[in-house]
């Protein structure tokens, strides 16, 4: 987390030159000695972090810019404070707004939870019926977005039909760039919860070549989306149980990660202040990328192509000596096994008593018991993450890959939502703008294209 507002004479309070001898040292402080001219300064820690811009009252002298931080990836920046995911990597922990992700996979649906994020406090009976009733009213589409995505390509990946389609949605509704009408929020975050499930469903069906499938409020969320993937000729579709449990509960694994590259993107464009379905795009075109939405149809990959039990001993080894990689396994953020994991592992036989066993379970299970008893893999803090099993629950419902980073974004809609929603209101938000250290040439002659 980054820092509370430090302004003005505040600010310069805060974090000022200090001379070498008669500074006496404060515990909520860094002092800092530039060699460069042996001025030290006295900057301010708070939540175990320093304002980069505290940094840019280090000079060399008048001319000078002042120090600036490098950090590409962002891998130990803190861009916004929010009160909405806590993760402690080393501890295998993950709360949202201090519930843990294992009770509220055991006792809520995934529509509560998203109440939870977006609102900051689980609702009450009424409130959740009520915050149901209105999602559900709200699952439809306009025709006019029907036919936009009927004119995909046969074979077009969903993601991007989902870009595209959740993108259009700005267009239908107009009026939703009033980001800072608390009214006109609380339609759109309805609409959008309601309407991703339709559209990720649409797209499903396009690419498999079959006819739209309306939504039917009679179903629950889970329920819903079931239909409007698999109806075919029925009246009327009766999704199992079984099925609708374990897919809201990967709905509530994805709903949010803190400050993943998809969040930041919908924080980063929704920085200019644009209507939240534009953000969110954003949020689904990051997912797009294998590095993220696609790591669980990697590791469903490395799964068939190690193929048996027997493999594995050999596959290992090539992961040792660099000619294989362990996928679904680490993480950027958790340093011990995911939590996310061991819930999808203890849903994979219920949706497996109903669609019958992946043969890769038993390699997926091996192979996770092997690499956690060598030290090799241990001591590199591999452990298996949430898109090692969710792959097969996937694979299971008869999900073709590219489907795979569509399901994650329905669930993560909730936490897109949730942290657009917090940066809108929170005080500090500036548009996002980097800096650079810029590494061309300078003052450079201009010479005309004859003489090139």
């Amino acid at each position: 987390m980054s820092t509370p507002a430090h302004t003005g004479a505040d600010r310069e309070a805060a974090a000022r030159p200090i001379s070498g001898d008669g500074a006496a040292s404060r515990s909520d402080t860094l002092t800092v000695t530039d060699n460069r001219t042996g001025a030290s300064y006295e900057l301010p820690v708070t939540d175990g972090t320093v304002r980069a811009l505290d940094l840019r009252q280090i000079k060399t002298g008048e001319g000078d810019f002042g120090l600036m931080s490098y950090d590409p990836a962002y891998m130990n920046t803190a861009s916004c404070r929010s009160a909405i995911t806590y993760i402690d990597g080393e501890a295998g922990i993950l709360q949202h707004r201090g519930y843990p992700i294992e009770q509220l996979c055991e006792r809520s649906t995934y529509l509560e939870v998203a109440y939870l994020i977006i609102h900051g406090a689980l609702p009450t009976r009424s409130e959740l019926e009520e915050w149901v009733q209105e999602i559900t009213l709200h699952t439809f589409v306009h025709e006019n977005i029907k036919h936009f995505m009927e004119g995909f390509r046969y074979d077009a990946n969903p993601m991007g039909m989902l870009v595209a389609s959740v993108g259009g949605l700005s267009t239908f509704y107009p009026d939703a760039n009033r980001i800072h009408d608390e009214e006109v929020r609380r339609i759109q975050i309805i609409r959008l919860l309601a309407k991703m499930p339709t559209l990720a469903a649409f797209a499903f069906r396009h690419n498999m070549g079959q006819p739209y499938v309306y939504p039917d409020n009679e179903l629950n969320y889970a329920g819903n989306f079931l239909g409007m993937m698999y109806k075919m000729t029925e009246l009327k579709y009766q999704p199992d149980p079984r099925l609708e449990r374990a897919l809201d509960v990967l709905f509530i694994l994805h709903a949010d990660h803190e400050q993943n590259a998809s969040t930041s993107a919908v924080r980063s464009v929704g920085s200019t202040q644009v209507d939240p379905y534009t953000a969110v795009a954003a949020g689904v075109a990051a997912l797009y990328g294998p590095l993220h939405g696609g790591a669980n149809e990697a590791a469903l990959r490395m799964l068939a192509r190690i193929g048996t039990v027997e493999e594995i001993p050999a596959f290992l080894e090539g992961v040792k000596t660099g000619k294989e990689r362990l996928m679904g396994f680490g993480h950027r953020v958790y340093k011990n096994y995911d939590p996310r994991a061991r819930i999808i592992r203890k849903h994979l036989d219920d949706v497996f008593e109903v669609r019958g066993k992946s043969p890769l379970l038993d390699v997926a299970t091996e192979l996770e018991r092997r690499a956690l008893e060598d030290e090799y893999f241990t001591s590199r803090k591999l452990y298996p993450n949430v898109d090692f099993y969710s792959g097969l629950i996937y694979e299971a419902l008869g999900l073709p890959v590219s489907m795979f980073p569509v399901m994650f974004a329905i669930g993560r809609t909730s936490g897109w939502i949730g942290q657009w929603l917090e940066m809108v209101l929170d005080p500090e938000q500036k548009i996002a703008r980097p800096r650079q250290i810029y590494t061309g040439e300078r003052d450079r002659d201009y010479v005309p294209i004859d003489r090139r």
